[in-house]
């Protein structure tokens, strides 16, 4: 769905699974700094948005998700995932609800998958599930904005800004009174200055939510009663993630940054070292240059010097290995 912001002076179109919104609007660096300092916007409306309604959705959800949502207080945001019967990661929701509905985002183009499992799993349930993706726009305004929100507008708050559930037909008008919009590169940069997963990013068919640290953010160890759950307490309880996720400082007199899936190697070993994980996103950050998150395997040692292709790589620890 292609975002009306594209007009915008400088606007650049996003690829791949983010086509649909700008990736910059001609500054880059400008418009990170803008988002550190709390101001301007993101346009995130290529995103897709689900509702759940009835009076048995956070008691039916709690079923479901890895989140302990059964008693989740209106306006507390909270983000949760779905698992395959192995543990491996089918969807991220980012969820908050208004006292009726269930609101959640989902990465672009998953909600159809998505709404299909949950449809599956209703039963005798008393919730209704549909997918808001054509009349409501995802914006996000970063920490610290003083920005006001529109009556009547559903907000998810976290630490890191909040989420608007934006009627797309009022997209046009809050991007004219709360300007300036900052490009989905900004936003990504600041993701991985965070050390933030994102599904499809940092995750593959084989992830396990511990390999990328959501482990108490979006799995409750304290809740069963969900598929793939076995699996969590296993590893929890018993064993190590195969893998785990380090922010990489990458060596700033490269031109190009190593692309997502570029092979990461231990440099004392040299290029042709055995493989020891790839790059799942690489960014340039207005402050720390360029940088990355990786998927590396649990027992490279954190100190290790890291090849990602040919750019040296200084690591550092997000999952304790």
């Amino acid at each position: 769905m292609k975002s009306p912001l594209l007009s915008l002076p400088g606007a650049v179109p996003a690829e791949g699974v983010d086509e649909g919104v700008a990736a910059h609007y001609g500054d880059l660096f400008r418009e990170q700094r803008a988002l550190a300092d709390g101001t301007g916007f993101v346009d995130l409306s290529h995103r897709g948005v689900v509702t759940v309604r009835g009076d048995d959705r956070l008691s039916w959800l709690h079923l479901l998700l890895t989140q302990h949502v059964s008693e989740l207080p209106a306006g507390e945001a909270t983000e949760a995932l779905i698992l395959s019967a192995h543990g491996h990661i089918e969807h991220a929701l980012y969820l908050v609800d208004d006292g009726t509905t269930v609101w959640a985002h989902v990465e672009p183009g998953t909600q159809d998958a998505l709404i299909a499992y949950l449809e599956s799993m209703k039963f005798f349930y008393r919730v209704e599930v549909a997918d808001r993706t054509a009349d409501i726009a995802v914006v996000h305004l970063p920490a610290g904005s003083i920005a006001e929100v529109p009556d009547g507008v559903v907000v998810r708050e976290t630490a890191y800004g909040r989420d608007l559930f934006l009627p797309r037909a009022e997209l046009e008008s809050f991007a004219a009174s709360h300007g300036p919009a900052a490009g989905l590169l900004a936003y990504e940069a600041l993701r991985v200055e965070q050390h933030r997963p994102r599904l499809g990013f940092e995750t593959d068919h084989r992830t396990i939510p511990h390999e990328l640290g959501w482990i108490g953010t979006a799995v409750h160890l304290q809740k069963g009663c969900y598929r793939g759950q076995e699996t969590v307490a296993r590893v929890q309880n018993l064993g190590k993630p195969p893998r785990r996720l380090v922010f990489l400082h990458l060596d700033g007199s490269e031109v190009h940054l190593p692309v997502a899936g570029t092979e990461i190697r231990v440099a004392d070993e040299g290029p042709e070292g055995r493989k020891v994980g790839f790059v799942t996103t690489s960014v340039r950050h207005h402050e720390l240059g360029p940088v990355a998150l990786a998927l590396v395997k649990r027992n490279v040692p954190v100190d290790a010097r890291l090849l990602a292709g040919d750019t040296a790589a200084a690591q550092e620890v997000v999952v304790e290995p």
